[in-house]
């Protein structure tokens, strides 16, 4: 099944965080992690339902080659993305932020 795709605001602010710390690592590190992302988000689009629930109704696909999470629901015919965390995170603090952001 495929299904469209939406980013909570938070999302963006998620995302430009990752890409500020690895740019500032190594000059053009913060765009490969840019390409990762929305490659990982996008492959969502085919096949979300590969992916195991975490929390609740929250799923978690992992990135390639950064240590970062996207945690999104599928609701009807949508996949809504919630979050984008570093793994290193306390998992109740993930689960605080994804609660918070419903």
């Amino acid at each position: 099944m495929i299904f469209d795709l939406r980013f909570l605001p938070e999302v963006e602010e998620d995302v430009i965080g990752g890409y500020l710390w690895y740019e500032e690592k190594a000059r053009g590190l913060g765009e490969e992690f840019l390409r990762v992302f929305y490659a990982c988000a996008n492959e969502l689009i085919r096949n979300a339902l590969l992916y195991q629930k975490v929390y609740g109704d929250f799923r978690r696909r992992l990135l390639r080659r950064f240590p970062y999470a996207i945690y999104f629901r599928i609701e009807k015919y949508e996949i809504v993305v919630f979050g984008l965390f570093h793994c290193a995170r306390d998992p109740r603090s993930i689960k605080l932020n994804l609660s918070d952001r419903k």
